[in-house]
């Protein structure tokens, strides 16, 4: 039988003579008692997360790319037929509208009357804005305040005569008239901000705009924003440029159609052609937004003895040639005319262009529009890529960093069982 000996390193010489270090079951249950084997599964397994993570990090960076090289292969087609397109159009101003050029240019005597108009409220949102278009167009500090600016609502529309223009323009109101149009809501709030209390930041916005052309702007402006209106949901009037929509008429209780009935206010309201789509993400345009807004089913009639006695089928309000005005169901506008001093400007001429040109047009603007998405679908992905990218560095550090702490651990383990 074995005697161990009285001296430590004998004894510890002694057992390592007498076991076979290439014995398996004996190595396993030595490191099992050293902890070893739980820490080289813990290792196996780390590195593998690790090899997992980097190969996931590698696949989003490959699929990003990928997104990439078809988005830009895309843009290129959508750039090439919007050119296309262009020179289409450039023809057919250069050979079928030669004469009508000092017309195309000529400024509608009408528009400068409601610019004027707009003007006289000179410390109001829109007198500022129409001063800084019209005199200090050149700032370019400004732009991004007002890029996102559609207009007033007087600009964005017109009306076929006077007499609708006063009407149109009392039943919404001097404040809804001035009222400045946006897209987005990032656009609304650019116009004007506030400090930590909540008072108004007078030094940004539309505030310090006014300040900078000498005009301090006084009391509350009305801003419309696009994008937070419920659009009309339903059809458009088939075939018509302007895209009038496809409201059903008012029919007494015995179906037949009220005598004097002259049609739908915001039907009446004249867009120009580049605000008649796409203004949103979502791709409506001023009337099925704004204007219905606005207006929604009103109803216009020939005479208020008319428009009484269509009583039963007025729900949304409604207007006679002759002054009468009803704002809403069982709300009746009473006594003078009230002569708001902003107005819609008139038609100047009314578009007689063929519906292939309306639908070049309209085309064109689609393919822009498309791009402009494409641009921002580009500008996300690479800002996805970018993050990835970033991640796939830090997770390599991390898995390089591992193996070397790895490596020495092994070197020592390696060390603490080779026999002396």
């Amino acid at each position: 039988m074995f005697q161990p000996s009285n001296h430590p390193q004998d004894a510890s010489s002694s057992v390592l003579m007498q076991v076979d270090p290439k014995e398996p079951s004996v190595v396993v249950r030595d490191e099992m008692q050293n902890g070893v084997f739980p820490q080289a599964q813990t290792i196996i397994y780390n590195s593998k997360k690790l090899q997992d993570d980097l190969h996931v990090l590698g696949m989003k960076i490959k699929h990003h790319e990928d997104n990439i090289k078809l988005l830009k292969i895309h843009k290129n087609k959508l750039d090439d037929s919007i050119l296309d397109l262009q020179v289409t159009l450039g023809k057919y101003h250069s050979s079928t509208l030669p004469n009508t050029e000092n017309d195309a240019h000529s400024s509608n005597p009408s528009e400068e009357e409601t610019t004027k108009q707009i003007l006289q409220h000179e410390k109001s949102a829109a007198g500022i804005l129409c001063q800084l278009k019209m005199h200090h167009d050149t700032q370019t500090s400004h732009l991004s305040l007002t890029k996102d600016v559609l207009g007033v609502v007087a600009t964005l529309g017109k009306v076929d005569d006077d007499n609708l223009s006063r009407l149109f323009s009392e039943y919404l109101g001097a404040e809804t008239m001035l009222a400045i149009v946006c897209k987005t809501y990032e656009g609304v709030k650019a116009l004007e901000t506030y400090d930590k209390d909540g008072q108004i930041n007078k030094g940004s916005g539309f505030h310090a705009l006014g300040a900078s052309i000498g005009k301090e702007l006084d009391g509350r402006f009305l801003v419309i924003c696009l994008e937070n209106l419920r659009p009309f949901c339903g059809e458009f009037m088939v075939d018509d440029p302007q895209r009038r929509l496809d409201l059903l008429k008012p029919k007494l209780p015995n179906g037949e159609c009220p005598p004097g009935f002259i049609g739908f206010a915001v039907n009446m309201i004249n867009v120009e052609f580049t605000n008649l789509f796409l203004l949103t993400g979502s791709g409506h345009g001023l009337r099925e937004t704004l204007f219905y807004n606005l207006f929604s089913h009103m109803q216009v009639y020939k005479t208020r003895e008319d428009m009484v006695f269509s009583l039963p089928c007025i729900c949304d309000g409604a207007i006679s040639l002759d002054g009468g005005m009803i704002k809403g169901a069982g709300v009746f506008s009473l006594g003078n005319w009230n002569d708001v001093d902003v107005r819609f400007p008139k038609s100047y001429v009314t578009s007689t262009l063929p519906d292939n040109y309306i639908d070049t047009k309209k085309h064109l603007k689609e393919m822009k529009w498309k791009r402009e998405t494409m641009l921002e679908d580009i500008k996300r992905e690479q800002a996805l890529l970018d993050t990835a990218r970033q991640s796939f560095e830090r997770k390599k550090e991390e898995f390089v960093k591992f193996l070397a702490q790895s490596s020495a651990y092994a070197t020592r383990v390696q060390t603490g069982f080779t026999p002396r």
